[in-house]
């Protein structure tokens, strides 16, 4: 795991980039959260979808919500990028829309764009 640590308009954001898989559940992304914060001080997050299990993406599992409702009671702010074209499931796009309208989790297309995201919040 590499962590990148930038500051955008006085944003401290971690970009991490992984050849493994980094979030496979809910303690592992919690780790990271917080080896993130240990290294850097940021507590807003930029990775790729590459470094994210495939079970977080089927809403079933529970994972993704269990791992938004973890990341907002440590004020983690994480943006996802990646290509989410081939999903079809309705409830995920839902999901996806939902959390791009909000403040503390988002799926966008590129880095720069999961950059930008992160550095609009408060």
């Amino acid at each position: 795991m590499k962590i990148e640590h930038i500051k955008e308009n006085k944003a401290d954001i971690a970009v991490v980039s992984s050849k493994e898989k980094l979030i496979v559940d809910v303690q592992s992304a919690l780790d990271l959260a917080m080896t993130v914060k240990y290294e850097t001080g940021a507590v807003k997050i930029v990775i790729d979808k590459k470094a994210v299990c495939d079970e977080f993406f089927i809403l079933s599992t529970g994972m993704a919500g269990e791992i938004l409702q973890k990341f907002i009671n440590y004020h983690v702010k994480i943006a996802i990028y990646g290509d989410y074209s081939h999903y079809t499931s309705k409830p995920l796009k839902d999901f996806i829309y939902e959390s791009n309208n909000g403040s503390d989790f988002f799926f966008v297309e590129t880095k720069e764009e999961a950059i930008q995201k992160l550095t609009e919040i408060q």
